[in-house]
């Protein structure tokens, strides 16, 4: 049936005014999430990172082993790891808002607690006490992030990798001011300051949140995570996450511990070595975004080069000892530099393009979809940051340190070489599409089940 006349030509002007319209404007929605997600971003990494340079040292005149040490890094994980299914499966029942908020709040005051610990007993009871304020954080920051990955894919559906890349901006800010800061305020200050200030700090973030975070309505799903698993590509998207997580758990634990040892340095200076992990991640993440938004199928060849280069940073990190090269702090430091910079290149593709594997396979293009694929991200985060620290910690008091960073860029490499396997394989059958099957384009899977 035509339209009348008029109404074709208002609906002609109506497609005009939509087409010139300019694509970058964001509306209002846009806007106030992307404020609220990047004030989350970085009072949270500030807040998480802070422990590197000064808590190891001070869990050890507590009493705690280096393999205790690790595991109290790795509990974090290990919480969080099941608290991003849990809230990724309910986010359409709990509310993405009310995630967010109460995620922040349970953060904060777990912070603030954690900076009481030096006045626990010194053994069993300081341990113990580490164990549980952790494990809470760890609920708070799994439904904090859980919900921010969500919202992200929900609110900027055809940039979630820009909109990632920028938001790493000021993940990178807060991880690259919470070592230098925490370490500074403890030489100064003492234990609790550091905690105190940054906790109370993430407790404004609160009422800051409620007041710009937009609410987002939607209907639960009935899909589940399994499915998800059985996809070959998400499978090895989720093990390269698994061990470029790991790295950062291995060298939140024991890096302090070994620049203090070799090259005898300060608190307040280990944590400006840091600042050579977090820098270069910080400033080429949007870029990285961009390019992976703008050429979607160079998603995949960004994570395999990024884990190779991430690989060879580790090996070179101790250096390993087979090489017969002598440790020093410039090396040390470039090396963290090569692995901040190739880290953003693995990371920011892999969540829209576990996104864009999910809707090829027939997921609900909504909120539940997303929901889920950010608790699978946060997961197989989290159980990388368990590994992480307790294998590298084992490793390092066995035998060392040096040893441990090249084991773990093997295991990096394992993953970078496998999508490479899958990726240069997976072309070579293109004639199990069939030719009556739906237009393609670059986004279009090859292979289809």
């Amino acid at each position: 049936m035509e339209l009348p006349v008029d109404l074709q030509q208002t609906a002609d002007t109506s497609n005009a005014a939509e087409t010139t319209r300019p694509p970058t404007r964001m509306t209002r929605q846009q806007t106030l999430t992307l404020i609220s997600m990047a004030s989350v971003n970085f009072s949270s990494m500030i807040c998480y990172s802070i422990l590197g340079p000064f808590f190891p040292n001070e869990a050890v005149k507590k009493g705690a082993s280096q393999t205790v040490i690790g595991l109290i890094f790795g509990c974090y994980a290990v919480c969080n790891l099941i608290g991003s299914l849990i809230m990724g499966k309910y986010i359409v029942q709990i509310g993405a808002k009310f995630m967010l908020v109460a995620g922040l709040f349970v953060s904060s005051g777990c912070t603030i607690l954690f900076g009481l610990l030096d006045r626990a007993p010194a053994g069993a009871a300081f341990i113990s006490i580490c164990f549980i304020v952790r494990s809470i954080d760890a609920l708070g920051f799994a439904a904090a992030m859980t919900s921010t990955f969500a919202m992200t894919g929900k609110i900027f559906p055809n940039n979630v990798a820009t909109v990632l890349g920028c938001l790493e901006v000021f993940t990178g800010l807060g991880l690259i001011l919470g070592p230098p800061l925490g370490g500074w305020l403890y030489q100064s200050f003492g234990y609790e300051v550091p905690f105190m200030l940054l906790g109370c700090f993430l407790l404004i973030m609160v009422p800051f949140n409620i007041y710009v975070l937009p609410s987002i309505e939607a209907e639960p799903s009935k899909d589940s995570f399994l499915p998800l698993l059985s996809k070959v590509k998400i499978l090895l998207i989720c093990y390269v996450i698994f061990t470029l997580s790991a790295g950062l758990g291995f060298l939140d634990a024991t890096l302090s511990l070994f620049a203090m040892a070799k090259f005898n340095l300060s608190a307040g200076f280990v944590g400006l070595i840091f600042l050579g992990l977090s820098l270069p991640y910080c400033l080429g993440s949007p870029l990285i975004g961009y390019i992976s938004d703008k050429y979607p199928s160079t998603r995949s060849w960004f994570m395999v080069t990024g884990g190779a280069v991430t690989a060879f940073g580790f090996v070179m990190l101790g250096p390993v000892p087979f090489l017969h090269i002598q440790g020093q702090l410039w090396l040390q430091v470039f090396m963290l530099v090569v692995i901040g910079f190739s880290l953003g290149m693995t990371v920011i593709p892999t969540f829209p393009e576990i996104i864009t594997c999910a809707y090829e396979h027939g997921y609900d293009e909504g909120l539940s979809t997303l929901g889920m694929v950010s608790g699978l991200f946060g997961a197989f985060w989290s159980a990388g940051m368990f590994y992480g620290p307790i294998v590298g910690g084992l490793i390092t008091q066995n035998l060392s340190f040096e040893w441990a960073a090249a084991i773990h860029g093997g295991v990096v490499f394992l993953g970078a070489f496998l999508l490479a396997v899958y990726c240069l394989c997976r072309p070579l059958q293109p004639q199990s599409v069939p030719k009556d099957s739906q237009p393609t384009d670059e986004n279009t899977p090859l292979l289809t089940d």
